[in-house]
């Protein structure tokens, strides 16, 4: 039976086929991303899928600093929700610190009204890439070929306890014995802990421009009243 035909069957008995309506998404406001400078100063977020022996798919969402290209964290599940991410993102942020913005595309989890709240009660800086832009993402990108090329790929996964295992394993290597060009070879964590906080070359005083003097200087005693004494 051809396409015709089934129309015009479909047509005489009065059938319908319901067509799925696109889901919609909550309008983001994409402003352009900062740079990276400083530990801390931008994450980048982002899933890789994978799937175990048996053909269960599992995910893993990863956080990794731009500036050292440390990974925060890489949790492997088979269902991350949004309030999944938002409970794992206080994790990080209670060890690592707070971010000065963090990167990821716009993907139902990151965009969900759990993350908005997330972000709006902490004051973060939550960028979303461009539609169809993973270059915008690169840091997550490249780190995620890493992780499937060298852990995925190379691993069978029986269960998602052996899965939390291999990649916990791998991350430990990743950060502290694998070097990287980038970082003058260094591995990410002796990168990190060689870069100092930066302060600001002078210290500013609230009321004007002029250096703030850095103690006080100490007053000089009154000398002592001289009292004349009389001849005789």
């Amino acid at each position: 039976m051809n396409r015709k035909k089934t129309q015009r069957l479909y047509r005489e008995e009065g059938l319908t086929v319901r067509r799925r309506k696109s889901r919609r998404r909550i309008a983001l406001a994409r402003t352009p991303i900062p740079l990276a400078t400083v530990p801390n100063s931008r994450w980048s977020v982002d899933f890789v899928h994978d799937q175990l022996a048996n053909g269960r798919r599992f995910r893993v969402l990863n956080v990794i600093d731009d500036v050292t290209k440390e990974c925060l964290a890489a949790i492997p599940d088979t269902s991350i929700s949004g309030k999944r991410v938002v409970r794992e993102m206080r994790a990080i942020i209670d060890r690592c610190g707070r971010p000065g913005a963090i990167v990821s595309d716009n993907g139902t989890e990151f965009t969900s009204t759990a993350v908005l709240g997330f972000t709006q009660e902490l004051k973060l800086d939550w960028r979303y890439i461009a539609p169809r832009k993973p270059t915008q993402n690169a840091v997550a990108e490249s780190f995620q070929g890493r992780m499937r090329d060298e852990c995925l790929n190379e691993h069978l996964f029986f269960s998602m306890t052996h899965v939390r295992a291999v990649i916990a394993a791998w991350r430990i290597d990743f950060n502290t014995a694998r070097p990287h060009s980038s970082l003058g070879y260094m591995t990410p964590a002796a990168y990190a802990a060689s870069l100092k906080p930066q302060w600001p070359a002078t210290l500013h005083s609230m009321d004007g421009s002029a250096p703030m003097a850095i103690a006080q200087v100490a007053q000089m005693r009154k000398s002592q009243t001289i009292i004349p004494v009389a001849d005789g």
